[in-house]
């Protein structure tokens, strides 16, 4: 089933899961699974390594057993470095998977690995995938901008090319303030970019956790959420209450706010995803 479908007669409610270290075992990821399932979600995605790592076809056979459990899958799709030819062998892969949801990236510039010249923006893998198959295509987007965007309007411009060049819907990028969320729809919308726009959300549990996505991704901490993290950041179960009530709040403001859907950055993690959906079942099912 194509994602897009799913926005016409409701708010969608996702999860997205990461393939385990090289030193756990896939039966970890594979249990996660079976737990996130009994949570009803409408799709779950899969990351996918933007530096060529064996980690991709691991990507592929979990996207695998999220279709098998029942769960539309969707599989994210970097394209920095990788060249045509390995793009066009990784859809050829993921069509014969049965997989039909793809989320188009640029991926992570690792100054590591010289980037490949085929594919330099999202928005020209999307435009490639779209004339290689019946794919559903997500793109990404980024409330407070992202980090290599000269400003947030040079940022949508961009993001409405991505829409024009097929995108069908959008996923954000974790925020923890709903009014810069409601600020980039806003200029979104203004800018003719009409497609779903899911909002990316992520409970921070951990200290280490909070100051990891702030340095890659630059997402702005509201004071509230900083009171809760120092007054808490000593206390593991207090802190992990604590995100997972601050992840709540969001999301059932956002729902009061007609948002079109909710993506939940589990983190793998099944009790968080587990708490914060029973919270907000009966909110995320009206």
């Amino acid at each position: 089933m194509h994602v897009k479908e799913m926005f016409k007669d409701r708010m969608v409610f996702s999860f997205e899961v990461f393939p385990p270290k090289k030193t756990s075992s896939i039966d970890v990821i594979y249990n996660t699974l079976d737990e996130l399932r009994d949570l009803r979600p409408d799709f779950i995605s899969v990351t996918f390594s933007a530096g060529g790592s064996s980690n991709n076809a691991l990507a592929c056979d979990i996207a695998s057993k999220i279709k098998n459990n029942g769960v539309v899958p969707m599989i994210h799709l970097p394209c920095i470095n990788y060249t045509r030819e390995e793009i066009t062998g990784t859809l050829t892969e993921i069509k014969d998977r049965g997989i039909e949801n793809i989320l188009a990236l640029r991926g992570d510039i690792n100054p590591d690995i010289p980037p490949k010249k085929e594919f330099k923006y999202a928005s020209d893998l999307i435009e490639f995938i779209r004339s290689q198959g019946n794919f559903d295509i997500a793109g990404a987007c980024y409330p407070e901008c992202h980090p290599d965007a000269s400003s947030l309007e040079v940022d949508i411009l961009n993001l409405k090319r991505k829409v024009e060049a097929g995108a069908d819907h959008l996923i954000s990028q974790l925020f923890f303030d709903n009014s810069s969320f409601y600020e980039f729809l806003w200029k979104a919308r203004a800018a003719g970019i009409n497609v779903p726009i899911e909002a990316g959300i992520m409970p921070v549990v951990n200290k280490n956790q909070i100051e990891r996505m702030v340095t890659t991704c630059g997402a702005s901490l509201p004071k509230k959420f900083v009171k809760i993290m120092q007054k808490f950041e000593h206390s593991p179960e207090a802190l992990r209450d604590a995100g997972i009530a601050y992840a709540v709040n969001q999301i059932v403001d956002l729902a009061a706010s007609g948002v079109d859907g909710i993506h939940l950055y589990t983190m793998n993690n099944a009790y968080v995803a587990r708490k914060i959906s029973e919270a907000v079942s009966g909110i995320i099912r009206t």
